[in-house]
């Protein structure tokens, strides 16, 4: 005689202990139900199952059957070519995003990245152990701390010259708070990304950035002399701190990663390729950017006293006539 299988979930095999000690008299209706989550009916219908047909009356009736809400397979091979053609190198993420705002394809992440797994457009990745830096915790209020920072990259991929994108990006919510594409990072360029976030949302109570000679004097023989932009920090009341190391703000490193990624691929989509027209374009990504990626601060309201009406001649007397800093290598 033959024995037969019966494969079971977890799931199944759990509910297959529970109806036993019902159908053996060991447990009432009403308490197999609750630590079920089903109606008393319901029990009554699986222990009546049970005694039909044994263990294998309780294996779900849809095993191996099509889900009801299972897309067509003509959807998925149009969604697949698109991705081919316009989407190759984004992420499931992304792609998915592109595909419901320019295509009217709404889909989940999840379907998307198993259909692009199983397509070969995607390489699921593999996770290794990280070195774990504890997160500083989030300074609680919007404007509190900013973080700032320069990304050499080669924006245009190719069809337009390497530039720098200055950003500048709240510590408390992670919101982007200004972001201006530079020639080179340079004093000129932190100040005149500066000048664009006084103008927008007032004097933030610190900067955090690296230890950069646009932010600090390194040599130890002029110890206590003020770059050009730390002078103009001090001049508007805000407080600079230096980090001793990347990790330390992470915060506006990881947002470079995110910015490398996504605002390279939306200057492609548009045929941007150079910079006065990628600065007219980052108000527009920065709602959207803000919209999917910020949090609440702890604290909802601005700190007080903070705001600062900008004198039209502050930029050029900030900045003497001398050339800037040199650019980062």
């Amino acid at each position: 005689m033959t024995e037969a299988y019966i494969t079971m979930s977890h799931k199944e095999l759990d509910r297959l202990e529970i109806i036993q000690a019902v159908a053996g008299k060991q447990l009432k209706q009403l308490e197999a139900a609750r630590r079920l989550g089903l109606s008393v009916r319901q029990v009554k219908r699986l222990v009546q199952r049970y005694r039909d047909e044994g263990a294998a009356g309780l294996v779900s009736r849809r095993r191996g059957r099509r889900a009801n809400n299972a897309l067509a397979d003509g959807v998925r091979q149009a969604v697949l070519a698109l991705v081919r053609k316009h989407y190759a190198d984004f992420g499931p993420t992304l792609a998915c995003e592109k595909l419901a705002e320019r295509h009217g394809h709404l889909l989940s992440v999840e379907t998307l990245r198993q259909w692009m797994i199983a397509d070969g457009l995607w390489a699921p990745k593999r996770r290794r152990q990280a070195r774990i830096h504890p997160r500083r915790p989030r300074r609680p209020c919007l404007g509190e701390l900013v973080q700032i920072d320069g990304s050499p990259h080669d924006w245009f991929e190719g069809r337009g010259p390497r530039c720098t994108l200055i950003v500048f990006i709240d510590d408390a919510t992670g919101r982007l708070m200004a972001l201006r594409f530079a020639p080179a990072e340079t004093t000129q360029a932190y100040m005149e990304t500066l000048a664009q976030h006084l103008e927008q949302h007032g004097r933030p109570v610190a900067l955090y950035s690296d230890k950069h000679s646009i932010f600090r004097v390194n040599r130890p023989d002029r110890e206590g002399e003020l770059t050009q932009f730390s002078r103009a920090l001090k001049t508007l009341d805000i407080a600079p701190i230096h980090a001793n190391s990347p990790q330390a703000k992470g915060r506006v490193e990881r947002a470079n990663q995110t910015l490398q990624d996504r605002l390279v691929k939306e200057l492609r989509l548009r045929g941007i390729d150079d910079i006065d027209a990628a600065n007219d374009f980052l108000p527009a990504f920065m709602a959207d950017y803000n919209a999917r990626f910020a949090v609440a601060p702890q604290t909802p309201s601005m700190p007080t006293g903070r705001s600062c009406t900008l004198p039209g001649s502050w930029l050029s007397s900030s900045v003497s006539t001398t050339p800037a800093s040199s650019p980062r290598t």
